[in-house]
């Protein structure tokens, strides 16, 4: 289980990365394109993974991570159920999605994750 506090930090921990709203609820970008967003009153994470690393958490665990139920959701947006979810797992999918939106400039500059 991860909580929107650690979820939070996890996400600042990662470089560059900075905190913003989204249409009132919170939004954690990397050069203004967002990585992840936070629905806290449900408990989730919405994380942006290429499709294919969405498909391998969701093969792994479809109960923790899918793909979200509309066209943004085949563009590699996927829930992540935070009640559920491994600290290690959750991590490591927000390295990825952190990865996906980070210029290639800034990956290759840090030697970063």
């Amino acid at each position: 289980m991860v909580d929107i506090a650690t979820a939070r930090k996890f996400a600042l921990s990662l470089p560059e990365a900075e905190e913003q709203d989204h249409w009132g609820r919170p939004s954690f970008r990397v050069k203004k394109k967002i990585f992840l967003t936070l629905w806290p009153f449900e408990n989730r994470a919405v994380l942006k993974l290429s499709v294919f690393d969405q498909s391998v958490l969701a093969e792994y665990d479809a109960s923790v991570f899918n793909a979200i139920d509309n066209k943004w959701g085949k563009q590699g947006w996927t829930n992540v159920d935070l009640k559920k979810v491994r600290t290690d797992m959750f991590k490591n999918a927000l390295q990825l999605a952190w990865k996906q939106v980070a210029p290639k400039s800034l990956l290759h500059a840090k030697n970063q994750l």
